[in-house]
C-alpha cells in the first residue's frame, strides 16, 4: 500500500507540469487542460503505483506522454502568437516585459523537436539530469550535449529578439 497523498502531489505538482505543458503547446487553456489530463491519470494510477522510480519522475513521464499524444493528434499546428496578449507595447515597466520575455521563452520552446521540448522544459523544472535522461531514454551524458546545444538555440533566438525591440 502507497503512503503517496494525491493532495500532496497535486499542490506539489501542479505549476510545474503547468509550465511542462505550456512548453509543448504554448496556449493556457490547452496547458491547463492536459495538466488536469495529467493528474486524472495520476490519480487512477496512483494505487498501482510501485515507487521503483520517485514520483515526480512518473508524474512527468505521465505529462510528457499526455502531451506528446495532444502533439500528434492535432498533427503540429504551428503556433505563430505569444500565448499572452499584450495590450501597449510601449509601456517598459518590468513585469509586462517579463511577461513578453516569458512568452517569447513558450513561443521559442513550443518550437523546438519534440524530445528537445522536453527535456528543456525538464531542465527549466531543475530536474536532475539523471532524472531527465530516465523520462526521456537517453543516457545523462546525451542529457548533457542536448541541453547545452538547446541553450545555445534559444540564446540564438533571444539575440535576433532583442534586436527587433
Amino acid at each position: 500500500m502507497n503512503n503517496l497523498n494525491f493532495d500532496e502531489i497535486y499542490h506539489t505538482y501542479w505549476k510545474k507540469i503547468f509550465r511542462l505543458c505550456m512548453g509543448y503547446v504554448n496556449d493556457d487553456d490547452m496547458a491547463k487542460d492536459l495538466c488536469q489530463e495529467t493528474f486524472i491519470a495520476v490519480f487512477q494510477q496512483l494505487p498501482k503505483f510501485r515507487q521503483e522510480a520517485a514520483v515526480g519522475t512518473w508524474i512527468y513521464r505521465i505529462a510528457s506522454n499526455i502531451c506528446l499524444r495532444q502533439i500528434h493528434l492535432e498533427k503540429r499546428m504551428p503556433k505563430n502568437e505569444l500565448p499572452y496578449q499584450i495590450k501597449d507595447l510601449s509601456e517598459k515597466d518590468s513585469k509586462l516585459e517579463q511577461e513578453k520575455m516569458t512568452g517569447f521563452l513558450y513561443q521559442c520552446i513550443s518550437e523546438l523537436p519534440e524530445l528537445e521540448r522536453i527535456i528543456i522544459s525538464l531542465e527549466l523544472e531543475e530536474m536532475k539530469q539523471a532524472e531527465i535522461a530516465e523520462v526521456v531514454g537517453i543516457s545523462p551524458a546525451n542529457v548533457r550535449v542536448k541541453i547545452h546545444r538547446i541553450k545555445e538555440k534559444l540564446t540564438e533566438k533571444f539575440r535576433k529578439y532583442g534586436t527587433q525591440l
